[in-house]
């Protein structure tokens, strides 16, 4: 894959979390692999692992955004290999976020891994979190 194709997905990715803030996970489902590796960390749970439950985790978790659309993204790194890429940013998306009736903003880091299958590249990794600012050592403690 050249650079440009991967500017060319990464921007299919970033239409795909503007549907999702609008509580719409299916575009952003059509860019993962089916196999049974695949991982997914959201703001909302624990690790997943495998298609079904990154499924299912991203229609849960898509049902808590509504009426947003993706505002903007930071590019921190991204890499692309023969057969696989990454990309690192900071997505601002802005929602009505649960039960709220007001559009938040919204900024979470993430970590996105695609490699290529059968000639197509699928998301096989997405990390994304809350973390966007520094936060006290205290803030990593469980109670």
């Amino acid at each position: 894959m050249t650079a440009s194709e991967f500017d060319q997905l990464i921007e299919q990715q970033h239409l795909a979390l503007d549907a999702f803030a609008k509580g719409d996970d299916g575009p952003l489902a059509a860019l993962w692999s089916r196999a049974d590796d695949v991982t997914l960390g959201n703001p909302f749970g624990p690790f997943v692992r495998g298609f079904e439950q990154v499924a299912e985790t991203m229609k849960r978790a898509a049902a808590h955004y509504r009426d947003g659309e993706a505002s903007g993204f930071e590019q921190l790194a991204k890499h692309v290999a023969e057969d696989v890429a990454y990309i690192v940013e900071v997505e601002r998306l802005n929602a009505k976020m649960g039960g709220g009736e007001d559009v938040m903003p919204v900024a979470l880091r993430c970590t996105s891994i695609f490699r290529r299958e059968d000639g197509n590249w699928r998301l096989v990794h997405r990390h994304a979190d809350p973390i966007t600012t520094p936060q006290p050592a205290e803030s990593v403690i469980q109670k």
